[in-house]
């Protein structure tokens, strides 16, 4: 294992890597006087498309948007229930909330920590109208499954993709197969505009009000014909970001191979030290599907003298910085208030005040993850009862 020094700078969560031609391009964007959406943005949908085999694609502001896009593409209003997970980014929920639906919660699988499938039927009733997986760190649900269970209930699949950029299900991209699928862009995803965000649609008809939805309901005929026949925002991506998006699309297949280079590493890692016979658990090793876009671990804390805030504390300590994803989605005030309790989703809960995010990134070394690991192993066995 790693000696450990106080002397070693510190390994930051997350870095964006953004080289210096990402950064020319945007120069050449802002010395274009087109700044906003324009010819960045058309660019960049196609190459999209392109990568999702075709499939019409629009970007967006970031991709919280998208996914409220996507449930008012698929007619989720008021007095409609969506199934989904209360292991996520809030913003999965938030948005059911937003259109006027209701979120039904389901357990989470304990190997996969993403929905469990096995629950979702008994979870269906008269007004759901979706589900909403979410792939936690990159990993797909069983995608056979999914659509099987939505197919015979006739319900929409809104995917939250946002962190599956470039995962597969047996040799598909996620985003070329399924029904609607987000995506987000934000700072720390495989791929970044820095914000932003994409949905892919089924049809040309969804993308047409995937585009009105996007900025404020407007369709424009001619040089000064315009009508507005929905309710949209104000979500448009612009050029500049579409111009990082663009020379991060091109790397994003070496960036993922780096990703799952580390991810190994962490698992030989971890093999060498005694944390995980003592009750460390460590993501499931999909390196089939799994685009690796994070790596996380649930700590034994009834085996811990200390909680995880203390855990995370001892390894900034260190120079490690860590990340949490997530709190369960049921247990934040907004939800509480809305009838969810503690004890529902015992699973998620377990894993919500457990898990940490390790850093994962792909200018993160492989002597990097080496002092991570010997960082994690000497303050879990220090704290160990």
């Amino acid at each position: 294992m790693q000696k450990l020094t106080p002397f070693d700078p510190p390994i930051p969560f997350t870095r964006p890597t953004l080289d210096e031609a990402t950064i020319a391009s945007v120069g050449d964007v802002l010395r274009s006087g087109w700044i906003t959406s324009g010819p960045k943005v058309q660019e960049f949908e196609s190459e999209l498309s392109g990568f999702f085999g075709g499939r019409p694609v629009r970007t967006f502001a970031n991709g919280t948007s998208t996914m409220e896009v996507a449930l008012r593409i698929a007619g989720i209003g008021p007095g409609d229930e969506v199934i989904t997970t209360p292991i996520s980014w809030v913003a999965t929920s938030n948005v059911i909330l937003t259109v006027g639906g209701t979120p039904v919660f389901v357990d989470i699988d304990p190997i996969t920590h993403n929905i469990d499938l096995d629950q979702v039927e008994a979870a269906i009733g008269p007004n759901t109208k979706a589900i909403m997986p979410v792939y936690l760190a990159g990993l797909p649900v069983d995608m056979v499954r999914l659509y099987d269970i939505a197919s015979r209930h006739k319900l929409r699949v809104i995917e939250d993709a946002a962190q599956a950029l470039g995962s597969s299900w047996h040799g598909s991209r996620i985003g070329a197969i399924g029904d609607l699928i987000s995506f987000s862009f934000q700072a720390n995803k495989n791929l970044t505009t820095i914000e932003g965000g994409c949905l892919v649609c089924n049809n040309d008809d969804e993308a047409r009000l995937a585009e009105k939805y996007r900025l404020q309901g407007v369709t424009r005929t001619g040089l000064d014909g315009m009508d507005v026949d929905v309710l949209g925002g104000k979500f448009n991506l612009t050029d500049v970001n579409a111009a990082i998006g663009l020379q991060q699309l091109i790397k994003l297949g070496d960036f993922q191979d780096q990703r799952a280079k580390l991810a190994q590493r962490y698992f030989d890692g971890f093999a060498q030290t005694s944390v995980v016979e003592q009750g460390l658990e460590l993501p499931v090793a999909d390196f089939a599907h799994s685009n690796w876009h994070m790596f996380q671990i649930v700590l034994p804390l009834d085996r811990l003298d200390t909680d995880r805030a203390g855990i995370m504390a001892d390894l900034k300590a260190l120079g490690i910085g860590t990340g949490l994803h997530y709190p369960p989605i049921h247990l934040f005030t907004l939800y509480r208030e809305r009838g969810f309790t503690e004890g529902m989703f015992p699973i998620a809960e377990r894993i919500g005040r457990s898990i940490i995010t390790l850093p994962l990134f792909p200018t993160l070394t492989e002597s990097d993850v080496d002092r991570i690991v010997a960082a994690v192993a000497h303050v879990l066995e220090t704290h160990l009862k």
